[in-house]
C-alpha cells in the first residue's frame, strides 16, 4: 500500500533490491523467502520478535535521485503481487513524467506530493487516516494468520499479541492470533519454527496465574496437553478476550445460535459482554441493547440528597445505577416515559424524564447532555404508543395485579386466586404488618416498574414479601412484567397453537402434572391441573430446545399460586432463559455449572467440610436438587417461598449464600458422617424442620418430611434466621465473582458432556477398537465443527443439534464425507474416488436428510476395514445398485427399528386393519395391540446373500471400473489386473447363459419388460444380469483377489495422516508462496 514518505538514509542495510530505474528501487526484506544465509536468518528472526512495520511489509519501493544520498520510502506491501502493482503504477503514470524535470529537488517535491494526494484520497473514501492505518495493520496480520495456520477465508481473526509461548522452560518469543474459532501462535527463531493451532471447543481451562517457574502467564488447558503465555503487553484485556471467545465455544457446544453470531473485531466482543451485563443488571429482555452509558447524578426525594451513578440508554429502557452498591437502582421503560425535558434547576446539565403515573426523575452532570436528549428522542420516537400503565393505584394492595388480563381474557383460563391462597393469610397481624410496610414503602418510593430501588426494598424482602402482594412483586423484581407488557395477547396465542399437539415433552408433562405438589389442595382438582397444564405445554411450545425438563413442574406450581397463568407463564420464560440459564435444557448444564460452583465455594468458606464431604461425594447429589427447583422440593412450602422471593430480588448469589449456610449448620454432624447416606439424611432432617413461623396457614405436609421423619426430629430452624445467617456469614458474595465462576466451571461441565457423549459412542460395538474409535470420533467431530465453523453448503441447525442422542449430535455433508473418505477408506480409486465416496454415501443415508452421523459412518467404514470377503464383496456389490431402493439401504442396519408408516406397508401384507380404521371403530379395545403386529410384521429380518437383487450388464460394467481402479497403486498390480480380467469374462458367460436361461420363463416377463423400457435406446443387453452368488463363486476362484478382500487395513496410520494433513496444507501453502517470489523474480 501507498505510505506518506519517510526518510531511508540506509537504502541497503538488511534489504536486497531486485527491480531499479534511475528514480525507483523495489526492495525485498532479508530473510523473507528462500536464502538469505545467516544475515538473512537473524532479519528473519528479528521481524518475528519486533513488532515493526517490516515484520508485515517485506517488500517497498524507495524514490531516488541521482544528486541525493537521501532515499524515501513511498510504498510497501505483503506480497510481491501486491508490490508490483505498485511497481507497475509508477512506471505507467510516473516514470515519463518526472524525466523531464532538470531539478531532482522538483522530482522528489512532485512524486511526494503525488503519492500524499494518493493516500489522501483513499483516506477520504475511508473512515479516517489512523483508523484505515490499523485496519491495514490489522488486514496484514489476517493474511498472514490464514497463510501460517492454513486458515479460509472465513475464519476471522479477532485480535493478535506479541507474547511468548512457554515450550518446556523456554520461551518462545512470537506472536498470539486468536480467532473465532481458534487460538493460534508462531514463532521463528533463529531458524526453529513453532507451530500451535488450538480450536475453543477443545478447551478445558482457563486461568490467569503467576508461579515462580512461569511469570505472569495465561493458562490454557485441553484434554492432553497444558499451554502457557506470557510476557503481554496487558495481560488483562488478553485474557478477557480469551474468555469471551472460549465462552462463545462453549455455547455452540451446547445449541445453534452461536454459530450465527457474527463476531470478528475486538469492539463487536466487548459490545456483546457489555449488553450481557447491562441485560443482567437490570433483569432486561434478551434483545435489549445497550446504546451507551455515562456518569451523571440523580436526585433521590425521599433522601433529599443526589447519589452518584450511572446512566445507561438502550432502545427500550433508560436505567440507573449508583456507584455504592444497594443504595439506588431504577428502570424506565421509554413505553412509559410521558416526555423528557431540561429541568429549570441551577444544577449542571440537567435532564429531567416525567413519565405516565407522573413519577419525574431529575439528573444532572450529565456528559454530552444535548447528545444524550437527543438519543433520547430518537427512542421515543421508535417507542409505539403504549396505553397499558404498570402501577395500579394504592387502593389495590392486597390484589395481584394482571395488566394484560382484559385483553387475553377470552384466550386464557386463569385460576382463581381464592382457590389457591390461604383464607386465613389476610387476618394474619404479620402479614397485615408486612403490607403496611409495603403501602408505606409504594408511597415513598413508587410502585411498578419505575420504582426506586433501595436498600430499603431490599430489607422488606428479606422479611417476606406478603401473600397478596407476591406474584406483583415476583414480576417486578424479575423483570417478567417487561416481557408481559411488551407481548400482549402472546400467550393466549401460545396456548391456542399448544393445545392438542402431541410429542415428546406433552407426555412428559402428562406424567408429571399429578406429582407437581400434590400435598397442596390447589392442585388436587382438575382445575389447578389444567391451568399447570397449559403453561407447561405453552412455554414447552415456545421453546422446543427445552421443551419440557423434571422439576419445571414444582416451579411452575408455585407460581401459578400466586399468579395468573398469564404471569406464570412469563415468570417461567425469565426463570429458564435469563436468571437460570440452561438449567432446564436436556442435559440440565446450568445446574451442573452452578453445582461446580458451589463445590468451588464450598472449597473456599468451609475448606474442612469440603474435603471430608467431596469423599463421601455429598455436594454433587445435594445440589443439583436444591437448585434446579430452588429448595421447594426438599423444604416445607410455606419456607421455601421465602426463598424464592429472595430469589427473583438478589438472584442465584441467596440460593448459594443459603446452602452454604446449611452445610455450615450441620458442620459438626457431617465431619462425622462415615457414608454418604448418613450425610443425607442429616441434611434431610435439618431442611424438613426448616419453619417460618409467621405464617397462619395451616402447614402444607411435606413428602419428604413424612418419609424421613424419625422418633427424634431435630429441632425447628425458623427459615427467616436461616436467610439472616446466610447474609451475614455469606453475604461477602458478588454476582460478577459468581459468573467468573460460572464460565470456568461451564469449560469443565461442558467438555465433561463431550467426553461422556463419546465414551458412550465409542462404548457402542463395533468391530474397531476403542483407540480407533475414539480417534475416529474425534476427526469425524472436528469435520462436523468445521462445517459448522465455514460451511455455506447448509445451515447450522441443520448440521448441529445437540439435543439429538449421542450418537446422532454430529453429522456431515456428502462433501465433508468425501474428505473423510478419501483419507481413510481402503478403497481409492485414483478419478473414480469421488463417485464411489457419493454412492457410499447414498447408502449409508438411511433417512436421506443429506447428512450422515457417526454410527452409519462408523457402519460403512467397517465394512470396508474390518468385513470378512463376503461382507466387503457384499457392500461392493451394494454400492452399485440403484440408490434409493429401501430394501438394500435397510439392509445395512439390522438393528434400526422400522418406521410405523401407512405408505410403507406392503402390497401384499396380511394386516388387513389400517389406523384410520382402528381409530374409527369404537369396539376396538386397544389399537396398540395392531400397532404393534405392524411393526412386527415389518420388521427386517437377517439378509441372506439370496436376498440381494440381480444386477444388469450397466451395473456390472461400472462395478468392473471400480475394481480396476481400486488396484492401481497395489504391489501385485498386474496379478490383480490379471485376474479381475478373468473374472470379468466369466460372469459376462454367466449372465449370458443366465439370459437364455430367463427368456424361457414366464417368471421373468415383468422384469424384462421394466428393463427393455427402461434402456430402449441404449446398446447394452438388457436382458442379461448376475446374482451376487455367482459374483463371489467367480471372485473365490482368484487367489489373487482372495487376499486383497482378505487383507486387514491398517486404519491407525490413515488416521494419523489425516491428522497431519493440516500441517501439509501449511507446508504447501508456505511453498506457494516461495514459488511466486522465485516466478516473480
Amino acid at each position: 500500500m501507498w505510505i506518506q514518505p519517510e526518510e531511508v538514509l540506509l537504502a541497503g542495510a538488511l534489504w536486497v533490491s531486485e527491480r531499479a530505474n534511475p528514480f525507483f528501487v523495489l526492495q525485498r526484506r532479508k530473510g523473507h523467502g528462500r536464502g538469505g544465509g545467516l544475515s538473512g536468518l537473524l532479519v528473519g528472526t528479528l521481524d518475528v520478535v519486533l513488532d515493526s512495520s517490516a515484520r508485515v511489509a517485506p517488500y517497498r519501493i524507495l524514490l531516488q535521485t541521482a544528486d541525493s544520498q537521501i532515499y524515501w520510502n513511498i510504498a510497501c506491501g505483503s506480497s510481491r503481487k501486491e508490490i508490483t502493482e505498485h511497481w507497475d503504477w509508477l512506471e505507467s503514470n510516473l516514470l515519463q513524467t518526472i524525466s523531464i524535470f532538470d531539478n531532482d529537488e522538483d522530482i522528489t517535491t512532485f512524486v511526494k506530493g503525488k503519492i500524499s494526494g494518493i493516500i489522501a484520497e483513499e483516506n477520504r473514501l475511508k473512515q479516517g487516516e489512523e483508523q484505515e492505518e490499523d485496519c491495514g495493520k490489522f488486514r496484514e496480520a489476517e493474511l498472514k494468520m490464514r497463510k501460517l495456520f492454513g486458515m479460509p477465508e472465513e475464519e476471522k481473526l479477532v485480535n493478535y499479541y506479541s507474547c511468548s509461548y512457554w515450550k518446556g522452560r523456554v520461551p518462545r518469543q512470537g506472536w498470539l492470533y486468536l480467532s473465532v474459532n481458534h487460538l493460534c501462535f508462531y514463532s521463528f527463531l533463529l531458524g526453529k519454527e513453532v507451530t500451535l493451532v488450538v480450536p475453543w471447543t477443545e478447551v478445558t481451562q482457563l486461568e490467569k496465574n503467576a508461579t515462580l517457574v512461569f511469570p505472569e502467564s495465561v493458562r490454557v488447558s485441553t484434554r492432553h496437553t497444558e499451554h502457557f503465555f506470557s510476557m503481554f503487553l496487558n495481560i488483562n484485556d488478553t485474557f478477557k478476550l480469551m474468555e469471551q471467545l472460549a465462552s462463545i465455544a462453549m455455547r455452540q457446544l451446547l445449541d445453534n445460535e452461536a454459530f450465527a453470531a457474527d463476531l470478528s473485531l475486538p469492539k463487536d466482543l466487548d459490545a456483546r459482554a457489555k449488553n450481557e451485563r447491562y441485560r443482567m443488571t437490570f433483569r432486561l429482555m434478551q434483545d435489549e441493547r445497550l446504546d451507551g452509558h455515562t456518569d451523571c447524578t440523580l436526585w433521590m426525594p425521599f433522601a433529599k440528597m443526589h447519589v452518584v451513578g450511572q446512566l445507561f440508554i438502550s432502545n427500550n429502557y433508560i436505567c440507573f445505577n449508583s456507584r455504592e452498591e444497594d443504595l439506588c437502582q431504577l428502570i424506565i421503560p421509554l413505553r412509559e416515559v410521558k416526555y423528557n425535558a431540561d429541568s429549570s434547576s441551577v444544577l449542571p446539565c440537567p435532564v429531567s424524564i416525567s413519565t405516565k403515573n407522573k413519577m419525574n426523575f431529575l439528573f444532572a452532570n450529565l456528559k454530552d447532555r444535548d447528545f444524550l436528549v437527543q438519543r433520547i428522542s430518537d427512542f421515543l420516537q421508535r417507542t409505539p404508543d403504549n396505553t397499558w400503565g404498570d402501577t395500579s393505584p394504592l387502593s389495590l394492595i392486597g390484589h395481584s395485579v394482571c395488566h394484560s388480563c382484559h385483553k387475553c381474557s377470552d384466550k386464557v383460563f386463569p385460576v382463581h386466586s381464592d382457590l389457591l391462597m390461604c383464607p386465613q393469610a389476610a387476618s394474619s397481624m404479620k402479614e397485615k404488618m408486612k403490607e403496611e410496610g409495603w403501602s408505606l414503602h409504594f408511597s415513598e418510593f413508587g410502585r411498578g416498574v419505575c420504582m426506586y430501588r433501595t436498600s430499603r426494598t431490599r430489607e422488606l424482602v428479606l422479611n417476606g414479601i406478603p401473600e397478596r402482594l407476591r406474584g406483583e412483586l415476583w414480576l417486578l423484581f424479575s423483570g417478567a412484567q417487561n416481557e408481559m407488557a411488551t407481548h400482549p395477547g402472546y400467550y393466549g396465542d401460545l396456548v391456542e397453537q399448544a393445545m392438542g399437539l402431541c410429542s415428546l415433552a406433552t407426555e412428559e408433562i402428562e406424567r408429571d402434572l399429578h406429582r407437581s405438589m400434590p400435598e397442596h389442595r390447589a392442585f388436587q382438582n382438575e382445575m389447578g391441573i389444567a391451568a399447570l397444564r397449559r403453561v407447561l405445554t405453552a412455554y414447552a411450545h415456545r421453546n422446543p430446545s427445552i421443551g419440557y425438563c423434571q422439576a419445571m413442574n414444582i416451579v411452575t406450581s408455585v407460581l401459578l399460586l400466586y399468579c395468573t397463568e398469564e404471569e406464570a407463564f412469563w415468570l417461567l420464560v425469565v426463570l429458564c432463559e435469563r436468571m437460570l440459564p440452561d438449567y432446564y435444557n436436556t442435559r440440565v448444564v446450568g445446574a451442573l455449572v452452578d453445582q461446580g460452583v458451589f463445590e468451588e465455594l464450598t472449597r473456599a468458606f468451609l475448606p474442612l467440610l469440603y474435603e471430608h464431604m467431596q469423599e463421601l461425594g455429598v455436594i454433587s447429589t445435594i445440589s443439583l436438587s436444591w437448585f434446579l427447583t430452588l429448595f421447594l422440593s426438599v423444604m416445607p412450602f410455606d419456607s421455601a417461598v421465602l426463598l424464592v422471593d429472595c430469589f427473583f430480588y438478589e438472584g442465584i448469589k441467596v440460593i448459594f449464600q443459603v446452602a452454604l449456610a446449611v452445610l455450615h449448620d450441620n458442620m459438626d454432624a457431617l465431619l462425622t458422617c462415615s457414608d454418604e447416606g448418613e450425610a443425607m439424611t442429616i441434611l434431610g432432617r435439618y431442611l424438613d424442620n426448616v419453619v417460618n413461623k409467621q405464617t397462619v396457614a395451616p402447614p402444607t405436609p411435606h413428602l419428604h418430611a413424612l418419609l424421613t421423619s424419625g422418633e427424634d426430629p431435630p429441632p425447628e430452624v425458623d427459615v427467616f434466621e436461616l436467610i439472616r445467617s446466610s447474609y451475614e456469614k455469606f453475604g461477602s458474595l458478588r454476582a460478577d465473582v459468581i459468573e467468573q465462576m460460572r464460565f470456568r466451571q461451564r469449560l469443565k461441565v461442558i467438555q465433561s458432556l463431550e467426553d461422556t457423549a463419546k465414551r458412550s459412542v465409542v462404548s457402542d460395538k463395533s468391530a474397531f477398537s476403542i483407540k480407533e474409535l475414539e480417534d475416529l470420533y474425534c476427526l469425524f467431530k472436528s469435520k462436523h465443527m468445521t462445517g459448522c465453523y465455514w460451511g455455506a453448503s447448509s445451515s447450522a441447525v441443520q448440521r448441529h443439534d445437540p439435543s439429538l442422542p449421542y450418537l446422532e449430535q454430529y453429522r456431515i455433508d456428502s462433501a465433508q464425507f468425501s474428505h473423510l473418505y478419501s483419507a481413510l477408506a481402503p478403497w481409492t480409486c485414483g478419478g473414480h474416488t469421488p463417485c464411489l465416496s457419493a454412492r457410499l454415501f447414498r447408502l449409508l443415508d438411511q433417512n436421506q436428510d443429506g447428512l450422515v452421523n457417526f454410527k452409519e459412518f462408523i457402519t460403512g467404514l467397517s465394512g470396508m476395514c474390518h468385513g470378512d470377503m463376503t461382507e466387503k464383496l457384499k457392500l461392493l456389490y451394494k454400492l452399485h445398485l440403484p440408490p434409493g431402493n429401501r430394501h438394500i439401504l435397510q439392509s445395512l442396519y439390522q438393528t434400526v427399528p422400522c418406521r410405523l408408516s401407512l405408505s410403507d406397508r406392503p402390497p401384499d401384507s396380511t394386516f388387513t386393519y389400517s389406523l384410520t380404521n382402528v381409530l374409527d371403530n369404537e369396539k376396538v379395545k386397544d389399537y396398540r395391540y395392531y400397532l404393534r403386529m405392524w411393526a412386527k410384521e415389518k420388521e427386517p429380518k437377517r439378509e441372506t446373500i439370496k436376498d440381494l437383487p440381480r444386477m444388469n450388464q450397466e451395473q456390472f460394467i461400472e462395478l468392473c471400473k471400480t475394481l480396476y481402479n481400486m488396484f492401481s497403486e497395489e504391489p501385485l498390480e498386474q496379478e490383480l489386473y490379471h485376474s479381475i480380467a478373468t473374472v470379468a469374462s466369466l460372469l459376462l458367460r454367466i449372465g449370458e447363459v443366465g439370459k437364455n436361461s430367463l427368456q424361457c420363463e414366464d417368471i421373468a416377463d415383468d422384469t424384462v419388460l421394466i428393463g427393455s423400457e427402461q434402456r430402449r435406446s441404449s446398446t447394452l443387453d438388457v436382458d442379461w444380469s448376475i446374482t451376487f452368488e455367482q459374483v463371489l463363486a467367480s471372485l473365490l476362484t482368484e487367489p489373487p483377489l482372495v487376499d486383497y478382500f482378505e487383507r486387514k487395513v491398517d486404519i491407525q496410520s490413515k488416521m494419523a495422516a489425516c491428522q497431519a494433513q493440516r500441517a501439509v496444507e501449511r507446508q504447501i501453502s508456505s511453498a506457494s508462496d516461495n514459488e511466486l517470489t522465485q516466478n516473480s523474480v
